[in-house]
């Protein structure tokens, strides 16, 4: 069996997939483009991918290939028609991220909800030690117990995000996009009603027809003045032109994104305008970024390829 990684930069550098070389032949590419996957996937029996596009334009080559494994829980990027027509078998790796995720989420939500930007700027630029008080308070913000936290896709990780804003003192209320899921511990309401109570908005799910585009200029006239919005599921789930004008003309107080449409963010998406950290904050999707949790991806990735090997036996 040859096994090639596509995408292993993509992983970080800092965990390990020595393993693999005891599956079957290796070959690994830190990055690779459309017109590279072409090549390199031709001699392929089993591919690594992350991002990469899986479908018939990239894989009209790989001749050989029985196995694809996404390096992550999100499989937007393969064509399962085109995989269910070749009888590609497809596994992604669920659950690596759950607590780093969560760990994401409140830092990112404090980050903007306490404005800790400028206070950790009144600071280190010398206007505290000028002020002659011992106290700042620039930028007002509330205590978050009390509020009401509201989730947007309620899986294994908007599940966690849940216990732990619920741990802060918050009402937790859900809107399911599958329709399926149900947990007694929280209240599930529909999105309007979620979009027009919630203090806080985490988005959780993932992207798909249901979820595409589901939050746009019609939604963000529903949410409070006062609302923070967090997308810590997949870009394209937030229109970034109607968030753009919902923070500049000020319909909701503020965002936090680890998620964009397109991944790095282009000169051209408008919210790359936006300089003003208290009110926006975007990190470069690395929710699932500590090491513990990307070890546990390629683990899970080489669990994936053992398990189907074995079948082939």
């Amino acid at each position: 069996m040859k096994i090639v990684f596509l995408e292993r930069d993509s992983l970080g550098t800092d965990v390990t997939i020595g393993r693999f070389k005891e599956l079957g032949e290796l070959a690994v590419y830190p990055k690779s483009t459309i017109e590279e996957t072409k090549e390199r996937a031709a001699d392929a029996d089993i591919i690594v991918v992350n991002k990469i596009p899986m479908n018939s334009e990239t894989l009209a080559k790989a001749k050989n290939l029985k196995l694809i494994c996404v390096s992550a829980t999100g499989t937007n990027n393969i064509d399962f028609e085109y995989m269910k027509a070749r009888g590609i078998e497809v596994r992604n790796v669920a659950g690596y991220s759950t607590e780093a995720v969560v760990q994401h989420t409140f830092a990112m939500f404090f980050y903007v909800y306490e404005h800790l930007n400028y206070y950790d700027s009144y600071v280190k630029y010398g206007r505290y030690e000028k002020s002659g008080m011992f106290s700042h308070f620039g930028y007002c913000y509330s205590e978050l117990s009390g509020k009401t936290w509201g989730i947007i896709g309620l899986g294994s990780i908007g599940s966690r995000v849940a216990e732990v804003a619920s741990a802060f003192g918050c009402k937790v209320i859900y809107y399911s996009t599958s329709g399926k899921n149900n947990n007694e511990r929280f209240v599930r309401v529909d999105l309007e009603e979620l979009l027009s109570s919630a203090d806080v908005i985490s988005i959780h799910c993932p992207l798909n027809e249901a979820t595409k585009g589901l939050i746009g200029a019609k939604q963000f006239e529903i949410m409070k003045k006062t609302a923070f919005l967090l997308n810590l599921g997949r870009g394209g789930i937030v229109d970034e032109h109607a968030l753009f004008d919902a923070l500049v003309n000020e319909k909701i107080a503020g965002a936090a994104l680890d998620v964009l449409e397109k991944e790095p963010i282009s000169e051209d998406n408008p919210l790359y305008r936006i300089k003003d950290s208290n009110r926006l904050l975007i990190t470069p999707h690395m929710g699932w970024g500590p090491r513990e949790a990307r070890q546990r991806c390629v683990d899970g990735v080489l669990s994936n390829i053992m398990l189907f090997l074995n079948t082939l036996k």
